[in-house]
């Protein structure tokens, strides 16, 4: 397995892992393009992907450079650590199913952590899925270091109604909560 920064290249091969894991709808190439930009700074990229032997995506961690990125109602800056300028946003993580468990997440997370400070990041957020299988999403950011900040309602079900998001749980009419949660980068 190989960890590289993502590229064009990868964009197909993302896309189909986010939508197998996060649900359908939830990449689409505009999206990326969007995600991917928010992750360049100081001409560093703060997001990867990780290769299996074949050089096929079996994990990517999107992240966004601090200052370029929507802060928006689902986010708690007052409980921050840090000042809104200073704060990276972990975007999202999938990982293939079957190279769950094999420590790929963590890589890909301490890749982005590298980047992200180099860039001049003092912390990141994420938006966790509570209900991930095992509540995986959680603990492996809690192990990580990260902190809650604050359970969302509904996280998602904007996506849904806005952009035909499918939450692989819920379906079309997404109530799965976000844990906010804060990783002091040091």
């Amino acid at each position: 397995m190989k960890i590289e920064q993502l590229e064009a290249q990868h964009f197909p091969q993302v896309i189909l892992l986010g939508n197998l894991v996060h649900g359908e709808n939830y990449l689409d190439k505009d999206k990326l393009k969007k995600f991917y930009k928010m992750g360049l700074k100081n001409g560093l990229n703060a997001s990867f992907v990780a290769l299996n032997e074949e050089a096929q995506v079996i994990g990517f961690r999107l992240s966004y450079s601090a200052g370029q990125w929507p802060i928006d109602k689902w986010c708690t800056p007052e409980k921050w650590p840090v000042n809104r300028t200073d704060m990276a946003y972990f975007k999202c993580i999938a990982i293939h199913p079957d190279a769950q468990g094999s420590g790929i997440g963590p890589k890909l997370l301490n890749a982005s952590v590298y980047v992200l400070k180099q860039q001049g990041a003092k912390a990141g957020i994420a938006h966790l899925w509570k209900q991930s299988p095992g509540n995986g999403a959680v603990k492996y950011f809690t192990k990580a270091g990260g902190v809650l900040v604050k359970l969302h309602e509904d996280r998602w079900l904007e996506n849904c109604l806005n952009e035909g998001y499918e939450c692989p749980i819920c379906g079309n009419e997404c109530h799965c909560q976000a844990a906010e949660m804060v990783l002091t980068l040091s």
